[in-house]
């Protein structure tokens, strides 16, 4: 089930695109091996894959995006309709999006691809025999443009059924520049650096950080970084499959870090209390209103964060700018989200789209279209227009195979993504009492348990 912020994602999104600012990425530009018809017709857009001739042949397409998300993907489909001859149609789907999947096979009608939001969303479909393994095209244009931690996400057993088509990073502080300007503070690159700057924004007179404790998934988002980057890659896999429990010390570790922001007295807007109360988009918009004395210097969160700093006056780029999520251990950390292509009714048109999709042409055009980022390594750097974005996708493409699915949306429902519950409540209890770490661990551990059954 699409969690919260899920569709808040899926919204911001859909905003940036309106409002026209493009994610770009930085990256080894594609090779242009395509030929032929193809070049004929590339629509302005480089052509790095060769697509067969489907004339005749028709495709749908089922993804919970709509507004201007929807009607950018469908200019995608418009160039591999131009390329192919294949007509495509493009399915409005209710989310979560598997639960409307099952009613179209229950139906007999299923699409032929489906965009799927989280890793666990793939897996029910491979358990459900819906999906259908990618071939051997879509699997060479994984190979060439994906590093191998993408690749692998989209496999259940050992088999790729997904091409990550669509990427979020979550592994983003953004801050006001006239309030790091006012205050002499700087980008930090350690967590070390950040308390710095914390507390020379503090001493300036502006509390440094807005928190949107009001929904709870913000505060896995905060844990999951610090204890990406702490606690490494291979614990976190561990934590997500709960291999490991979460009494266990890298957690009690994550958890004392966080409280050396969240205990702090006077170092998150409004306090515990105040926190608590305001919601996600209230977290962004405070940290950019008020002038010289906003309620918060810094807010942590997505790419997404710019729809609601778009609400109010701040320019992003100018009065409003974003470094990555500081190091807490040896690298910095790179959370992410994202949309999977998957083949439910196997035939050479959805073989071809899916590899459409994993090629760097189709991630182009929805670049240069705006509110989007793409995990393919090989989009060219002048798909993407936007400095600030820039950054932003640099991060997620220089973590290579180090990055990592938010592990919350990789948990049983009922632990990482239901509000009241789980391990929302259990890290709104801590944020409200950050003392208390060893009780925290223990209300995780037990929550984690009966959610996971072991």
């Amino acid at each position: 089930m699409a969690t919260p912020r899920t569709r808040a994602a899926a919204r911001a999104a859909a905003a940036l695109a309106a409002g026209a600012l493009a994610v770009s990425l930085t990256a080894c530009g594609g090779d242009d091996d395509g030929g032929g018809d193809d070049e004929d017709k590339g629509g302005g857009t480089g052509t790095t894959v060769t697509l067969p001739k489907l004339d005749g042949e028709s495709l749908e397409v089922a993804a919970v995006w709509t507004g201007a998300e929807q009607a950018n993907f469908k200019k995608v489909l418009a160039e591999f309709e131009k390329r192919t001859g294949a007509e495509v149609t493009f399915v409005p789907a209710q989310d979560p999006i598997i639960n409307f999947l099952g009613s179209k096979i229950a139906g007999g009608a299923p699409p032929d691809v489906a965009m799927l939001p989280q890793p666990g969303a793939i897996k029910q479909a491979v358990e459900r025999n819906w999906a259908k393994p990618l071939g051997a095209k879509a699997q060479a244009e994984l190979a060439k443009n994906y590093s191998r931690g993408w690749q692998d996400i989209g496999k259940v057993d050992g088999k790729p059924y997904g091409v990550y088509y669509k990427a979020a990073n979550k592994s983003l502080i953004w801050y006001n520049t006239q309030v790091f300007e006012n205050a002499g503070a700087s980008e930090p690159k350690t967590w070390d650096e950040l308390l710095t700057a914390a507390q020379t924004v503090y001493d300036s007179g502006v509390t440094p950080f807005s928190v949107g404790g009001a929904e709870g998934w913000t505060l896995t988002d905060w844990f999951e970084n610090v204890y990406l980057s702490q606690a490494g890659p291979e614990k976190y896999d561990q934590l997500a499959r709960h291999e490991i429990k979460w009494t266990d010390p890298s957690v009690k570790e994550a958890l004392t870090t966080l409280a050396e922001i969240w205990g702090k007295k006077d170092y998150v807007a409004g306090g515990a209390s105040g926190a608590l109360q305001t919601d996600f988009p209230a977290s962004v918009t405070q940290t950019f209103t008020g002038g010289d004395q906003p309620k918060a210097g810094m807010v942590y969160e997505g790419d997404f964060v710019q729809v609601n700093i778009g609400e109010t006056e701040a320019e992003v780029g100018t009065d409003a700018k974003v470094f990555p999520f500081p190091a807490v251990g040896d690298a910095p950390p790179v959370v992410s989200g994202g949309d999977a292509a998957v083949i439910l009714d196997d035939s050479e048109a959805s073989q071809a789209l899916a590899t459409f999709l994993a090629s760097p042409d189709a991630a182009s055009i929805h670049a240069g279209l705006g509110g989007y980022l793409s995990p393919n390594k090989n989009v060219p750097n002048s798909a993407y227009p936007n400095e600030v974005q820039r950054k932003m996708a640099e991060a997620l493409i220089d973590a290579g195979d180090d990055f990592r699915f938010d592990m919350s949306d990789q948990a049983p429902q009922a632990f990482g993504g239901t509000p009241g519950k789980g391990e929302w409540k259990a890290l709104q209890d801590f944020l409200k009492n950050p003392q208390d770490i060893a009780g925290t661990q223990a209300k995780l551990e037990a929550d984690a348990a009966a959610a996971y059954g072991n």
